[in-house]
């Protein structure tokens, strides 16, 4: 059955060849402004000429080249003196005495960008005489359908297909035709999975359970009668397969998981289903799981999950949790307590360590996140005693930065709530560099909730350089041989000075507990946290020999 046109319009109002970008041209301060475009037309039409006649490229692709290398160009028009009525003549002169990189101004000119080009520039080499294979392959596919501005996709993703002969790449799209797809389906296909152009014999089992897949959703839909010469819809399509096996949906099951799930595409573009993925990844709970979600469960991508505004405990007895239940989790995770946002609730919700009750939750009643309503009574005393807490920050000398930090403090799970702002009182440095000292302690192996209950209690951890955090970890559980837990007793451990703190003063106490002179109520926590002055005093009330073997512990 074929669809009707409205899928036709749908899929060209996701992804319609109409909206690109345009790129601005280069500045080239040696043209005025008003023959700007002028003179970089001229350019391309002399370089195009240069390209097909003296460098013999085919005339179509040498004006591929030129039309789409404008950065390249530019610098070249730079260097020519300008006037109007001689320009052509003097940048054809230019080119006939200074040769060009012609491997720079393919790259840019099949997608790469112009900063990233200078990487994949062949060393040594200038001309394509020296190395035809780069361009004879992009010749190859540019001649079967390939748009020659995504050819720098192909290439960043799987440039070995640029060094293959013509024949076996032009075999390895004729096989793809053998199966039955027409041009344009092969080049979306390709375009969304470069590794299908891999030359290396028949097609694996990966790779016909993927062709598979994508048959059965293009016949499902009848994609193919709805899009004829469109290759940005094909592509698309294809790619929003790709998200589902990027969620580690195994290939060969995602066309059969998506029969009759045609919302997906009607609806929603490529974006909102990459962003709804991600929101729910961020729960930590398994990819492939969350793949399965979208694909069970479609609606969840109308959700609105950016704006709304939360009460935690709101939320939580939403969901289904008891006066009990409720009660305990505020006196466990104060600092989570009160509002946050929407979009804040996959880490508030690892911040309680209740994100796989959340997400099984949603799984069974995805409802529950759309009919969810703030009550204006919900932690309503909070909300106060936050607002009053937070006009303070507001008025001081950089009330940006301190907002600025304040979302990460949200965005970790932290509510409105007055533990919050104090804690935010205590952390310096900006926004992006918190995280960085957040991710490295969570990708240490702290858990998520445990690693902000220590952030609530000893906020200064997230002041200090992010490798001597991950140092710290890793004496920790190297050489002290300690869990990650030890910090839940004492999480003041990782605002110590590693090498003229914690390493002695560790030293100090297993010569201590050897000897069997390690008294048994001095704990190391107690022996980190004394001062310098009291802790030598102490070390002489030990033992005779304890102050030397102290200062032989620097020395280690």
């Amino acid at each position: 059955m074929s669809l009707p046109k409205s899928l036709f319009t749908l899929l060209s109002h996701h992804f319609s060849t109409a909206a690109k970008t345009t790129t601005n041209l280069p500045k080239v301060p040696n043209v005025p402004t008003k023959y700007k475009s002028e003179a970089i037309n001229q350019a391309q039409k002399v370089l195009t000429d240069y390209l097909h006649t003296t460098r013999s490229l085919p005339y179509t692709y040498a004006e591929h080249i030129s039309k789409n290398a404008l950065f390249s160009l530019s610098n070249l028009v730079k260097k020519v003196p300008y006037s109007v009525p001689n320009f052509p003549r003097s940048f054809q002169r230019f080119l006939r005495y200074h040769p060009i990189n012609e491997f720079e101004f393919f790259f840019e000119s099949i997608g790469i960008d112009y900063p990233q080009v200078c990487e994949f520039l062949p060393t040594n080499k200038f001309f394509f005489s020296e190395d035809e294979t780069v361009l004879d392959a992009a010749c190859v596919l540019s001649g079967f359908g390939f748009p020659w501005k995504m050819l720098g996709k192909l290439y960043r993703e799987e440039h070995c297909i640029f060094r293959e002969s013509s024949e076996e790449l032009k075999a390895r799209l004729c096989g793809f035709k053998e199966y039955g797809w027409s041009n344009l389906s092969v080049v979306g296909m390709c375009l969304a999975f470069p590794r299908l152009l891999r030359v290396g014999g028949e097609l694996g089992g990966e790779v016909v359970a993927l062709l598979d897949d994508l048959k059965r959703v293009f016949v499902e839909f009848d994609i193919g009668n709805c899009v004829e010469g469109n290759v940005d819809t094909w592509y698309e399509v294809c790619r929003m397969v790709r998200v589902f096996y990027d969620l580690g949906i195994e290939k060969g099951k995602v066309g059969e998981l998506l029969g009759g799930k045609k919302d997906i595409f009607l609806q929603h573009p490529e974006e909102v289903l990459v962003r709804k993925a991600n929101y729910f990844c961020r729960l930590g709970v398994r990819k492939e799981d969350v793949g399965l979600l979208l694909l069970q469960r479609p609606e969840v991508l109308n959700l609105e999950l950016e704006k709304t505004v939360i009460s935690t405990l709101g939320l939580l007895k939403h969901l289904g949790l008891n006066e009990n239940e409720l009660k305990e989790v505020s006196q466990k995770y104060p600092y989570a307590m009160g509002r946050n946002k929407m979009v804040n609730v996959p880490h508030l919700m690892r911040a309680l360590d209740l994100h796989e009750w959340f997400f099984t939750r949603i799984k069974n009643e995805h409802q529950l996140l759309a009919n969810y309503v703030l009550s204006d009574s919900d932690e309503e005393h909070m909300k106060k005693e936050f607002s009053n807490g937070l006009e303070q920050f507001q008025s001081c000398k950089t009330p940006l930065h301190a907002m600025k930090k304040l979302n990460f403090m949200h965005g970790i799970g932290f509510g409105e709530n007055p533990l919050t702002l104090k804690v935010l009182a205590r952390i310096h440095g900006r926004s992006s560099e918190l995280q960085k000292r957040f991710d490295i302690l969570l990708n240490a192996g702290l858990e998520f909730s445990q690693l902000c209950l220590i952030i609530s209690t000893a906020p200064k951890i997230l002041n200090q350089n992010p490798e001597y955090l991950e140092e710290k970890v890793n004496f920790l559980c190297g050489e002290m041989k300690s869990s990650l837990e030890y910090l839940n007793v004492f999480p003041a451990f990782l605002c110590f000075d590693l090498e003229n703190r914690i390493k002695p003063r560790y030293r100090f106490y297993a010569w201590l507990k050897e000897k069997g002179l390690h008294p048994e109520s001095y704990s190391f926590a107690t022996m980190i946290a004394t001062s310098e002055k009291r802790f030598v005093a102490q070390a002489f009330t030990i033992h005779p020999a304890a102050p030397k073997h102290w200062f032989e512990c620097f020395l280690i």
